[in-house]
């Protein structure tokens, strides 16, 4: 789906705005490649629709293909056309609407015609907000008189979108009632004016060389802040424009890729972390021979293997900017640093009276005085020597001030306060920036935002950070003998264990999981949905299909692609690991059996993502204990066995066989037994790796 150019439009319902650029007026921006042009101001519908045609029509006659994105209702909820013109025809409502608004750049007839048609509904409503001084009869000033009307508030799109609002209000503030009746008589002439070249999305296939698509500019709200345009309307069409117009064609198409309804859809709802990557500048790819092992090695050891994988992957995600109250879970992509000290000045621990010390051995006496510094309310003057001042925790010391005694240590009056020294100076006071200083990096690139880091970061002063988008991992399984949990099975069929268990493990780590879905043993078929797959996910995961035999069709297109690597690893579970690039996207096919598809998952995807997604590289924590099991091992090859912790003692679960699933429920982490031949008995220590440990 690859379209020229990008033109973005924010719409009004109001009057003529004047020659001087406002918000909340009409704004277009026009884009091509990721590059926006500076955005128009348009002071009116008159102005606007003039200028949308002309240039249209220079770029139909260039032969360019162009999408318009307008931030503006194509549709009612469902009922209301069939009410007005018989059908849910939407297209067929937007002559309607044509055929009956009038409209000039001082005045119009929203209002009345909102009444009128509130007349052909039962009740009161659906319209409201009478936005005249003068009454008009069906069109009740306040949402709260309508009732019995029939119609929800709402779109299905509406709803999918947070923050949106009903297309029932006429006016007032998140009004967007107005701007549909003003604007949908507007999009019928464009369909005339443009006919046979012109088709809109959802309603029509979006194949002509114009194509008009209903957009929301408040879904990127971090991006439009950030935006150089101090008028956010302007700020809102230049992003917009940017996004659409540096959208890789297939990522576009299956954004469009949408049921057709008489509701409609808005173009990109749901959708933000695709958007923001359309925005984001895209990391170079990663090289054919990532995974490439060198020449002669058969069986690998695990440590050769994550070694590789440690040397040659890097991160593959794009940047975003985002508030702090959303960063958690997020990778950093730049260093953050604080804006401010913390504390910013000298204040106190304790609530108690503050003086300068230090203070003798013995009884002291202050002077009291009348006034008290708390925290945001601190006293601005000095307190002498020989005086103290009640003071409170988290209060700035008032100048004069070094040291604080505990309230509970002291004898008070309205006059003075007496207390039992020594006490040091500086005793119970912080001071500035004794936690962080102004300017100092106090989060670095790479590392995983926590809760506390938030707190962190704002008390720093850092309202914004730069996270590297969420990694959108791909997990599909492979063969035909595999059903979906809850379908009807043979005995010879299988549940598809591995999807949804890979795509759990994968999601507690903050990743954008994608359903691949199942997939056949049908090279053509399969190929079909990695071609897909590489347009949508940054990774895909698959299981099954990993090795070298007649159904292993992954392996056998991984070949094709000269990308293939087929790692037999020493180790146990799991063995087979076949990893490659498909359309540049990277591809780790795990084995099939469940136990050796997670065990892989854990210990060589899990580090590989972290890396992806614009993490560091990171090894699982590993506990030594006593074991509560004994067993004996061969020379060779590392061994994986499902375990849990009980009275502080490991136990193993008794079957290693890699089709017992219910192990990796029954068990909390793994026992990690090294290569060489050995012996464990029971009291010896043994390595405990939490699964927990491996999302760090």
């Amino acid at each position: 789906m690859r379209f020229d150019t990008v033109l973005m439009v924010d719409w009004s319902g109001g009057n003529d705005r004047g020659a001087k650029p406002v918000k909340d007026a009409i704004w277009v921006c026009r884009a091509t490649g990721g590059v926006a042009e500076k955005p128009v101001y348009l002071r009116n519908r008159q102005v606007a629709e003039d200028w949308i045609v002309q240039t249209l029509s220079k770029l139909q006659a260039q032969g360019q293909r162009v999408l318009v994105g307008f931030d503006l209702c194509f549709a009612y909820p469902t009922g209301f056309a069939t009410q007005l013109i018989g059908s849910e025809d939407t297209l067929a409502l937007w002559d309607w609407f044509a055929a009956r608004v009038t409209d000039s750049p001082q005045s119009n007839n929203r209002f009345d015609l909102a009444g009128e048609i509130n007349a052909q509904f039962p009740g009161v409503g659906p319209f409201w907000f009478n936005g005249l001084q003068r009454d008009i009869t069906h069109l009740p000033r306040k949402g709260t008189d309508r009732k019995d009307h029939g119609l929800p508030e709402k779109r299905a799109a509406d709803i999918a979108i947070p923050g949106s609002f009903s297309p029932w209000q006429l006016a007032g503030a998140g009004a967007v009632g107005g701007q549909v009746i003003m604007g949908l008589p507007m999009l019928a002439r464009l369909r005339q004016r443009f006919a046979g070249s012109l088709k809109v999305w959802p309603f029509e296939a979006p194949d002509a060389q114009i194509v008009l698509a209903e957009t929301y500019f408040s879904t990127l709200p971090d991006l439009v802040t950030a935006d150089a345009h101090p008028i956010r309307d302007a700020a809102q069409v230049a992003v917009y424009a940017r996004a659409f117009s540096n959208m890789a064609p297939d990522v576009l198409a299956d954004m469009m890729d949408v049921r057709p309804a008489p509701e409609g859809w808005v173009l990109g709802a749901g959708q933000v972390d695709t958007l923001h990557a359309a925005l984001a500048p895209a990391p170079p790819p990663l090289r054919n021979d990532c995974f490439a092992m060198p020449q002669g090695a058969h069986w690998t050891p695990v440590d050769a293997a994550l070694a590789h994988l440690k040397s040659h992957l890097r991160c593959v995600t794009g940047t975003q900017d985002c508030a702090i109250g959303e960063a958690a879970g997020r990778f950093l992509a730049q260093d953050a640093v604080a804006q401010r000290a913390h504390p910013p000045a000298p204040n106190s621990a304790v609530d108690g009276y503050g003086f300068a010390g230090p203070a003798a051995e013995g009884l002291n006496r202050y002077s009291l005085m009348a006034d008290r510094s708390a925290a945001g309310a601190p006293f601005g003057g000095a307190v002498r020597k020989g005086h103290a001042i009640r003071i409170l925790t988290g209060a700035n010391l008032p100048k004069g001030v070094n040291t604080v005694v505990l309230q509970e240590d002291v004898q008070a009056d309205a006059e003075a306060i007496s207390f039992y020294g020594p006490l040091k100076k500086g005793a119970n006071a912080r001071d500035a920036g004794e936690d962080m200083q102004a300017g100092q990096v106090i989060l670095t690139a790479g590392r995983k935002i926590t809760p506390a880091d938030v707190g962190m970061l704002a008390a720093a002063g850092i309202g914004r950070v730069t996270v590297r988008n969420r990694l959108r991992v791909g997990v599909l399984s492979t063969g035909d003998e595999l059903r979906d949990p809850g379908d009807t099975a043979s005995d010879g069929d299988i549940y598809d264990a591995n999807r949804p268990m890979l795509a759990a493990l994968f999601d507690q780590s903050g990743y954008h999981i994608i359903d691949l879905g199942r997939a056949p043993d049908d090279r053509t078929v399969l190929r079909d949905m990695l071609d897909h797959a590489a347009t949508r996910c940054d990774v895909i995961i698959t299981s099954g299909g990993a090795s070298a035999g007649d159904e292993d069709h992954m392996s056998a297109l991984l070949e094709n692609t000269g990308s293939l690597a087929l790692w037999r690893i020493a180790m146990k579970p799991g063995r087979p690991l076949a990893m490659g690039l498909w359309e540049g996207t990277p591809v780790f096919g795990l084995p099939g059996n469940p136990v050796a598809a997670m065990v892989c998952a854990l210990i060589f995807a899990s580090p590989a993502l972290r890396v992806m997604a614009g993490g560091g590289w990171s090894a699982p924590q590993r506990n030594m204990l006593p074991a509560a099991f004994t067993k004996s091992k061969k020379d060779g090859r590392r061994e994986y066995l499902r375990a849990r912790i009980t009275d502080g003692r490991v136990e193993v679960f008794p079957s290693e066989g890699s089709g017992r699933i219910s192990g990796l429920s029954w068990a909390t982490g793994l026992v990690e037994l090294s290569d060489p031949a050995q012996t464990i008995h029971e009291g010896d220590l043994v390595p405990f790796l939490p699964f927990k440990s491996f999302d760090t």
